[in-house]
């Protein structure tokens, strides 16, 4: 690693510098001022939802935002306050304490602080390759389900109605429904008329303050038709309160309480940090460094923790927010920290005229915008088992728990993937007879004549434990039931993985060949496979010369091995070597 590579590692803001411009600046400050406006609400709700004062939202929205970008990977990605991780805080600590005491609130710290070290030590560890696991239909599919809830939590912002605390997503739909009578024009129609402004300047820029631009014409209207004396909320006037410093309690007691708790945060933290991000990269064409946000997270609470913020993680309507406003690199999430804090000391008064309607109408088009709607349809339109994948994800997202939608997802994955792995596929080959070398090619759609003593056969797939059964049956068909071919050479190129269950199935068979008179032989098998093969413990019975460089010098090893009665009576001739042979008169 060069002496640049170590310091980006150590440093990864260093490598913004290429990608600032004076266009980004103005990009990055109005995507973050948008942000800004868009996190103040959500702060404080997600923090009583938590169970913490109001303001340690807005203390998580302006600390953890800022070391996650600088030390992340995602452009777009903000970090902050998220409803998961706030309703899991709540239920883990609850248990122990009283939501709002200053022992809650230490706890809810501590618990930080812990998530955040599981984080940086995945990262160290170069666990981001785990995440490999989650496919892009269970992103897909968790960000369509995140989509729908998100909308589902606006809409009594939208049609003014009061909805019960904690009612699930169906439940919550039936209500709006039955009520639909006592929806308030004067708060549908800001929210409609800031959506629908959204929706049109989105139209006509393409890029720009869209939803700025939005929220002020929302903010117009509701003082034109005088919204507040039609029930019509505004944001309010929020206290100018800074982050202080917040010393931990490292007892024993509080560790043994807050560290088993503190790894099912930090694990739902990363995948909803990088499942957002993967979905925000796959839109903005952005290579992430998914160790590299492990550490950002990790940081980001760490250091968060002891300026009283609570755990954060990756927020599907602001990275929404970040990416639609036009944000281009990690200054965005900067900038939006910077601006809440300057509306925070200087500015808290404008929320006073912000409605609440108009926020919600800006989070539903973020909220559409979420859904893939194209590779949704590819899904379906290509296979089976990823459109099972989607649609189990996309449900247990809306009736389940977020985290749990997300293991269902991958675990789905991991079925069909070690469903596939398990049985390679198993080709025949044979020379392809108006080919002037004799090319190898497949017999599935080429009913081409064989060797009635070599068969030939190509394994596409690893060799492991999982799939020793599939291709043992297959040799076993291939030399006992029926076609009892007594020589088996088995192209290997494409075999990148064997182990000891592999490895011991390919010497029984080799053992069994040999004692039936033939043999089980080995062509263009990569290094690291025959290096296993090669071990003392095979090589007493897989020698070396059942191995070859090649097709061709295989069957040139092997033709002199078969039976020459049966090759004098052959008149198939598929090999060149055949040639070489006196043909008998069968007669």
């Amino acid at each position: 690693m060069t002496k640049n590579e170590i310091i980006f590692r150590l440093f990864p803001f260093l490598a913004w510098k290429p990608l600032i411009t004076l266009q980004s600046l103005k990009a990055d400050m109005i995507a973050g001022l948008t942000g800004s406006v868009i996190v103040l609400p959500q702060g404080v709700a997600f923090a009583m939802i938590a169970g913490l004062p109001p303001h340690y939202g807005l203390y998580t929205a302006m600390v953890t935002p800022v070391i996650a970008a600088l030390f992340g990977s995602s452009r777009h990605l903000i970090s902050g306050p998220t409803t998961a991780i706030s309703i899991v805080i709540f239920t883990a600590i609850s248990e122990h304490t009283q939501p709002g005491t200053p022992e809650f609130i230490q706890m809810a710290l501590m618990l930080t602080f812990f998530a955040g070290v599981y984080q940086l030590g995945f990262g160290i560890a170069r666990l981001g390759a785990l995440v490999n696991f989650v496919s892009p239909t269970v992103i897909t599919g968790f960000t369509a389900g995140a989509a729908i809830l998100i909308i589902t939590s606006q809409l009594k912002h939208v049609f003014g109605l009061e909805i019960p605390r904690g009612m699930s997503f169906h439940y919550t739909w039936l209500n709006i429904f039955s009520r639909l009578e006592a929806v308030n024009p004067y708060i549908l129609g800001v929210a409609a008329a800031t959506l629908l402004t959204a929706v049109g300047f989105k139209l006509i820029l393409k890029r720009g303050p869209v939803l700025l631009i939005a929220m002020i014409v929302g903010s117009l209207l509701n003082i034109v038709i005088k919204g507040e004396q039609h029930g019509v909320s505004v944001v309010g006037k929020l206290t100018g309160y800074l982050p202080a410093f917040s010393p931990h309690d490292f007892s024993i007691n509080t560790v043994q309480l807050i560290a088993p708790q503190a790894l099912a945060i930090s694990l739902l933290g990363v995948i909803e940090a990088v499942s957002i991000s993967t979905s925000i990269a796959a839109r903005s064409h952005q290579q992430l460094d998914v160790n590299q946000e492990f550490i950002g997270q990790g940081l980001s609470n760490i250091i968060g923790s002891f300026f009283s913020s609570y755990a954060g993680s990756g927020s599907f309507t602001r990275t929404g927010v970040n990416y639609e406003a036009g944000a281009r690199t990690q200054l965005a999430a900067i900038f939006s920290a910077l601006f809440l804090f300057i509306i925070l000391l200087f500015a808290s008064s404008l929320t006073a005229y912000l409605p609440v309607a108009a926020m919600g109408g800006i989070i539903l088009l973020v909220a559409y915008n979420l859904v893939e709607f194209h590779h949704i349809r590819k899904i379906f339109q290509v296979s089976l088992p990823e459109s099972l994948i989607f649609a189990i994800t996309f449900l247990s997202t809306l009736f389940l728990n977020l985290e749990f939608a997300i293991y269902v997802g991958v675990i789905l994955s991991l079925f069909f993937y070690l469903n596939q792995s398990a049985k390679p596929t198993i080709i025949s080959l044979a020379p392809d007879p108006e080919s002037p070398k004799r090319r190898m090619a497949s017999l599935e759609y080429n009913p081409w004549p064989e060797c009635p003593q070599l068969k030939i056969v190509q394994v596409n797939g690893s060799v492991f434990f999982g799939a020793v059964h599939h291709v043992e049956y297959t040799l076993k068909r291939i030399s006992e039931e029926g076609l009892k071919y007594d020589h088996i050479l088995l192209v290997a190129d494409s075999i990148n993985i064997i182990d000891i269950a592999g490895a011991d199935m390919l010497t029984l068979q080799s053992r069994q060949l040999r004692e039936k008179g033939g043999g089980l032989y080995f062509a263009a098998m990569k290094d690291n496979v025959r290096m296993i093969l090669g071990k003392e413990t095979y090589a007493k019975t897989i020698q070396a010369d059942q191995f070859y460089e090649s097709i061709s010098s295989a069957i040139a090893g092997i033709v002199p091995k078969m039976d020459p009665e049966k090759c004098a009576l052959c008149f198939r001739k598929i090999f060149f070597e055949c040639q070489a042979m006196e043909i008998k008169d069968p007669e």
